[in-house]
């Protein structure tokens, strides 16, 4: 029976997963997708000094150095429900990529280390998700290893995080000692030992029994913590408000342990139960300010991400379209604000970096449409070209480069590489007004490593990036007139990025703030919404 555009847009669920590096984000993404039926093995999570292989991690260095420094898109369908789940990279020096990311997320997975608890990375991803008012749940991971006391770990959520916390199950010790949790609304027991965990255990399918019947396989003190642990729980916090949770002020609390397959299951059933259908976009449709509503007859979306190179064989270029309304159908013609029109006929679905053809997408779904550099992040895309969703910011490097060919023959080759990395978003490039330099900005030092190994195995190009004569990017913005007046007098600390925007590069902040004191009328800034 076909569902109605509504009934489509509305089955659809699209989140992100954020944590602080090594928390356990990639494992639990495999057993998500294991889980949901996506795919068959989860990838081997080796040992420490080991490589891993995952489906997530695509890219050769994520694969040789066990990081994600990518996000990825993955869609699987579960219980009627479609899922489409943005990976993001966990490292800080890939901020960018997942604040890109989160403006396409209806909700968030925030993963957290029963031993560590709020990590700075976890800090500041979760400030971008309440920027977006985004709602979260979160999977307290590694309980097959000791872990900090449950209540503490809630403790540090509701104090750092500002979030009221309502656990849905509770778990019985850590360690040695975990022998699973209880869930808090049907009392149900759910027992975890280390044999049924390593026996490839489909996730999902963890064994709900009564208390009574396996106390005697249970570790005495982990059952009085459990005991103990639980009754608080219930006396102190509140229970779960799926409104308070839409409105970003409480977290459903699930607890797991993602390796060896446990809680995932449960994981995926609060998703089903509590994550929201897309939401409405704020836009403008002919200047002026609408809503975009996922039942809207009209197909409208937004790029957050470009990727080069998924198949290094055909040097393509995809970018990730998520949609926000209407019904999508391959081969349709959809236009930018600009007035470009695209005619779709190949678009994608993903897993990772597999991928089929998507014959029709709907609201929350997120597509890939190939393109030669027509299409850029933050680009909106319609039927009738007149709907721009907010931008994506650029935020300003903390490190720039000079970028050289070890090859002077190469420099054309270079410029090309490094327009289509910065066109992607891997890093910013900037064009000095005098010279023929080439500046690459970064957030993070292990930034210029990702691009350095990708210029060897996407471009054939040994490049050395070395110190440059600045260290601060600013883009200038103000009266045309001053603004030109300015360029021409420091053409020596001036140049543009990627879009031709002026951007003054300094030696240090001071020079930033001494330029913005005797220029009042011109803006100097940290952060540039590109204009489409």
């Amino acid at each position: 029976m076909s569902l109605s555009l509504s009934e489509e847009a509305g089955r659809r669920r699209t989140f992100a997963i954020i944590s602080h590096p090594d928390a356990g984000k990639t494992t639990l993404t495999e057993n998500l997708l294991l889980a949901g039926g996506a795919i068959r093995a989860a990838g081997e999570v080796a040992a420490r000094g080991e490589r891993r292989r995952t489906t997530s991690d695509w890219m050769k260095i994520e694969r040789d150095r066990g990081i994600s420094v990518s996000a990825s898109v993955m869609t699987f369908e579960y219980n009627g429900n479609v899922y489409n789940l943005l990976d993001t990279p966990g490292h800080e020096d890939f901020s960018e990529d997942t604040y890109r990311t989160l403006t396409a997320a209806d909700c968030a997975i925030m993963v957290l280390d029963a031993a560590k608890g709020i990590e700075p990375q976890t800090l500041k991803l979760f400030e971008v998700c309440r920027m977006r008012d985004i709602p979260i749940v979160t999977f307290i991971n590694k309980l097959d290893r000791e872990g900090l006391d449950p209540l503490e770990l809630l403790d540090q959520i509701q104090e750092q995080l500002q979030l009221d916390t309502a656990p849905l199950y509770w778990p019985a010790g850590s360690g040695q000692r975990f022998g699973g949790m209880i869930d808090m609304r049907t009392g149900e027991f759910l027992h975890y030992s280390k044999r049924t965990a390593t026996e490839g255990l489909t996730p999902g399918t963890s064994a709900r029994v009564a208390l009574e019947d396996v106390r005697a396989d249970v570790d005495p003190g982990a059952l009085d913590e459990l005991d103990e642990g639980s009754e608080m729980a219930r006396e102190m916090l509140p229970k779960m408000d799926r409104q308070s949770f839409l409105e970003g002020h409480m977290t459903p609390i699930v607890f797991g342990t993602a390796l060896r397959h446990f809680g995932v299951g449960e994981l995926l059933a609060t998703l089903e139960e509590f994550a929201p259908p897309p939401r409405p976009q704020s836009c403008h449709k002919k200047d002026a300010e609408h809503v975009i509503a996922r039942d809207d007859k009209g197909v409208s979306g937004f790029v957050f991400k470009i990727q080069a190179n998924m198949d290094p064989n055909h040097r393509d270029r995809v970018a990730f379209l998520r949609l926000c309304s209407g019904e999508f159908k391959r081969g349709m013609k959809l236009k930018t604000v600009a007035g470009k029109q695209l005619n779709i006929h190949n678009p994608m679905m993903f897993l990772a970096q597999d991928r089929e053809i998507a014959e029709t997408a709907y609201a929350g779904d997120v597509i890939g449409v190939p393109n030669h550099g027509q299409l850029r992040v933050g680009d909106s895309l319609s039927e009738t070209g007149d709907i721009k969703f907010a931008g994506i910011p650029n935020f300003a490097p903390e490190i720039l480069r000079r970028a050289r060919p070890k090859d002077p023959m190469k420099a054309k080759h270079l410029r090309k590489a490094l327009e289509s990395l910065s066109e992607e978003g891997v890093t910013q490039l900037f064009i000095p007004a005098i010279g023929s330099d080439m500046i690459v900005g970064a957030v993070g030092a292990l930034q210029i490593e990702v691009m350095a190994e990708r210029m060897v195995t996407e471009y054939n190009l040994d490049v050395v990036f070395e110190a440059a004569p600045y260290n601060v990017a600013r883009w200038i913005a103000g009266d045309e007139a001053k603004l030109a007046a300015f360029l021409d007098k420091n053409k020596s600390a001036s140049g543009t990025d990627l879009d031709g925007a002026p951007v003054y590069l300094a030696k240090n902040a001071w020079d930033v703030g001494y330029a913005q004191e005797k220029n009042p009328d011109l803006r100097f800034t940290a952060t540039k919404e590109r204009a489409v």
